[in-house]
């Protein structure tokens, strides 16, 4: 399965942070934003990922990330020109998607503890596979309803009235039909392809299903200035604890064998003195 990461829109809500850099590469704690979810992906075994961003920001990410061989897989990029809605990401990777699976994740949602992604990977077949957290104020996210099965009942964006306690978080699976289903959408008032009504496309022909998070489980989602502060002291908080660094993207592709020992003392070796590549002679090289 391949997978794709969407790191686009203007980020006005990290004005004038966003005037440095995009919102998926600002720092949470020790590393850039976007290092998080690339280790969701690669850590569910993904290793051919497509990531979108706006023009002005392509060039930063290709610089950061490179093309991937590092840590074993392979990153191409696509342009989204303005901001139209996670939906239309999927429109933008069509040519990488080629009518099939895929996992997409939000550039700004990190996730730390049992996701269970690798397991929808490795048994997908078709449909789609949303994933439901527990939040305390539903009625801010898209909510998710399901029954013991995992079936969806119902999917509302930001209800006054939630119907269940699930948030939709920005992980998703999808089959090859959701390129086509992507086309049929209209956009919003506005003016975006909205994710929900393409997972309203799978669930009207019953094809879609969810996941749901459990409380050792950690969802942030860094798109402001408090929420991104929470982010860097969580990750802040549980490597100084358990001595162990959250998305480390050498340590994944190392432990998932994309890359051999060599290749990875290869990489560290070519990293300035720093924490981090202490970390990684320490952690990976013992």
């Amino acid at each position: 399965m391949r997978g794709m990461m969407l790191a686009g829109g203007a980020g006005t809500r990290l004005f004038p942070l966003s005037r440095v850099a995009s919102k998926q590469l600002q720092a949470v704690y020790d590393k850039p934003m976007i290092y998080y979810p690339l280790a969701t992906l690669m850590s569910a075994g993904i290793t051919e990922i497509h990531l979108i961003s706006s023009p002005a920001d392509l060039p930063i990410f290709e610089r950061v990330l490179g093309d991937g061989r590092q840590w074993g897989v392979e990153l191409s990029y696509g342009v989204q020109p303005h901001p139209g809605g996670i939906a239309e990401a999927v429109l933008i990777g069509e040519e990488f998607v080629r009518d099939e699976p895929f996992a997409l994740v939000l550039g700004d949602n990190i996730f730390h503890g049992p996701v269970g992604l690798d397991t929808e990977v490795a048994n997908f077949d078709s449909g789609a596979v949303i994933w439901g957290y527990p939040v305390d104020d539903p009625q801010r996210y898209g909510v998710v309803e399901i029954d013991n099965s995992g079936s969806v009942l119902s999917i509302e964006e930001k209800p006054q009235k939630p119907l269940s306690e699930l948030a939709v978080p920005g992980l998703y699976v999808y089959d090859g039909t959701a390129v086509s289903r992507a086309k049929q959408l209209a956009p919003s008032e506005r003016g975006e392809l909205e994710i929900t009504d393409l997972n309203m496309s799978f669930l009207g022909d019953g094809e879609l299903r969810a996941v749901k998070l459990g409380r050792d489980t950690t969802w942030l989602d860094s798109g402001t200035h408090e929420s991104l502060l929470e982010s860097s002291n969580f990750v802040a908080s549980v490597e100084e604890d358990h001595g162990y660094k959250v998305g480390c993207l050498e340590e994944v592709a190392f432990k998932m064998g994309f890359v051999s020992g060599e290749e990875v003392a290869r990489t560290i070796a070519a990293m300035p003195p720093s924490p981090y590549r202490t970390y990684c002679e320490r952690a990976i090289l013992g």
